[in-house]
Formats: C-alpha cells, sequence, structure tokens
C-alpha cells in the first residue's frame, strides 16, 4: 500500500497533486530545482486550504495536518530515494521530462511507480528511457487539481497491469474519478478537447464569429461551463499549441494543423491568463471578462 509519494514540479499542477495527496494523508515531498517555487507553492496550499475552510468542508485541524504531510525538496535524488510512488508534474516539454525520468529512475527505489502528469506527450516514448517500463504510467490530472474529479490514467505499451489497477485504487483514494486509457497522441482528452479549441480559434480567424459569440454559443448551446476561447486563455495557449502539434506530428493528419492565428499568438506572446492577454485581458483581484482589443 502506497503511502510515501514524492511530487515533480510545484508549479499550478504540481502544487495542486502535492495538495491533494497529503489532504488524503499521503506523506509528500514536492521537488523543484527552484526554492522560491517550492515557497511560491506552499503559500498557494495554503490559500487553497483557507479557501476550503471558509467553504465548510475542511477543519482548521485538518489544515494543519495536510501542511504537515508535506515537505520541501531541491535535490531530485533526496526527494524520492524513499518514494512509492513518483508522479512527475513538469513543464510540458519533451526533452524536460526524459530528462527528469532518467534522473528519477536512477535514485527512486526499485519497487516505485514512476508516474507522469503529462498531457499529451508518449508515455511509451517517456517509459523507454527508464529500466522499469512496466512501470511507469500517466496520471493525468486535470486544473485546478483540488476541485476536478477526473484523472485520466494512461497505459503505455508496457505498463504493467497491476500498476494500472494501483494507480486506479490509488486515484479513489484521493477521491477522484478515474478512466483509463491507452498510449496515443492526446489519449483522450485532449485527443477531443484541442481539436474543438482549434475550430473555435479557425471561426474566429475566418470571422465567421466574435470571441464573445463564440464561446456564447458553446456555453449555452452546448452546455459547457466555459467557452473553448476563455479555456484556451485558461490552459495557456502556449500548451495548446504544443498538444496539436503533438496530435498533427503523431498522426500525420492535417486535420490537427493549429491554426496560424494560434501560432501568431504564440509568437507574440499573449498565451491567456498568464500572460495577461489571450482572447481576453485579464486584470489582478477583477474577475469581469473583458475581450481583448485585438478582436474587437
Amino acid at each position: 500500500m502506497i503511502k510515501n509519494v514524492s511530487v515533480i514540479g510545484a508549479g499550478t499542477m504540481g502544487n495542486g497533486i502535492a495538495h491533494v495527496f497529503a489532504q488524503s494523508g499521503f506523506t509528500v515531498n514536492l521537488v523543484d530545482v527552484n526554492p522560491s517555487q517550492l515557497q511560491r507553492a506552499l503559500d498557494t496550499i495554503n490559500k487553497n486550504l483557507d479557501r476550503q475552510i471558509a467553504k465548510g468542508s475542511l477543519t482548521e485541524e485538518q489544515k494543519k495536518t495536510t501542511l504537515a504531510n508535506i515537505s520541501t525538496f531541491s535535490v531530485v535524488a533526496e526527494g524520492v530515494k524513499d518514494a512509492e510512488l513518483v508522479v512527475e508534474a513538469a513543464t510540458e516539454n519533451v526533452e524536460l521530462k526524459l530528462t527528469i525520468f532518467e534522473q528519477i529512475d536512477t535514485y527512486a527505489p526499485a519497487g516505485c511507480i514512476l508516474a507522469t502528469n503529462t498531457s499529451s506527450i508518449s508515455i511509451t516514448k517517456i517509459a523507454a528511457v527508464t529500466k522499469r517500463p512496466g512501470m511507469v504510467i500517466g496520471m493525468h490530472f486535470m486544473n485546478p487539481v483540488p476541485v476536478m474529479k477526473l484523472v485520466e490514467i494512461i497505459n503505455g505499451y508496457a505498463t504493467k497491469k497491476e500498476v494500472t489497477a494501483t494507480i486506479v485504487e490509488l486515484s479513489r483514494q484521493l477521491n477522484k474519478v478515474p478512466c483509463a486509457v491507452n498510449d496515443y497522441p492526446g489519449f483522450i482528452a485532449n485527443r477531443i478537447l484541442m481539436p474543438m479549441i482549434n475550430e473555435a480559434i479557425c471561426s474566429l480567424f475566418e470571422g465567421v464569429a466574435g470571441v464573445e459569440e463564440i464561446d456564447t454559443v458553446m456555453k449555452l448551446g452546448m452546455a459547457h461551463p466555459m467557452g473553448p476561447l476563455q479555456l484556451a486563455d485558461f490552459i495557456g495557449l502556449d500548451v495548446c499549441l504544443s498538444i496539436l502539434n503533438v496530435l498533427h506530428d503523431g498522426f500525420g493528419n492535417p486535420k490537427y494543423a493549429p491554426c496560424p492565428l494560434l501560432v501568431n499568438m504564440v509568437l507574440a506572446g499573449k498565451l491567456g491568463v498568464k500572460s495577461g492577454e489571450g482572447f481576453y485581458t485579464y486584470t489582478a483581484g477583477s474577475k469581469d471578462l473583458v475581450v481583448s482589443e485585438r478582436f474587437r
């Protein structure tokens, strides 16, 4: 039974993953080479726990226990040496992930399961740089991790059935809903989502409709909680472009080719929420949704 978990990467996804494991009673080592990022992650977890207390879903004592379950490390070797499960949640960059997996394969115990939170990169490719491909699996959490129920579990070509069963049960212990899929470009979530987002951007690019109109049609007509252009901003337009490129390269099908408008926006640094502007503009402290001046 897994109790000791290491999370590699203390960004948005990494701190969320550490949060849910720690709140569920696991001992968590949060690892990031940047000490200031580790402190920001702890601050974020603290704020998110306070939100749960304000909503009445958590007590002060549970918050203290959760925070006590988290230790931070800036050296991978130290952070994974006692792990029974490592969850990598670094930036969606294939070379970076391959380097990290070579490291954690070297330093994690022989029986440790190695999971990646990748949203699109081949699990089989990642597993191939390790000496334990049967112990490598995808564990794709959704953002924001403490709120979203789904965990997309991706079997690589060599992933052992017992490893999949362990991760499925572990996800349920986190009060998540696991869905097991196989390792092909985009898996299921992004294979379906990203072409929809890309088509919305193409519709804007071709002048079929404006930003608000496209998002309103999908929210009111299709019961989506967020329109595809707002969702793209939330995910990050650079991440959307990266995933579309994975789909395009992986399938060789022109239907996955990213819209030229998306490419240009990323080149211009208009990445959505994280850059302050995408299809909408974002002002700190404001919840108003304002269409970017570029698209008015």
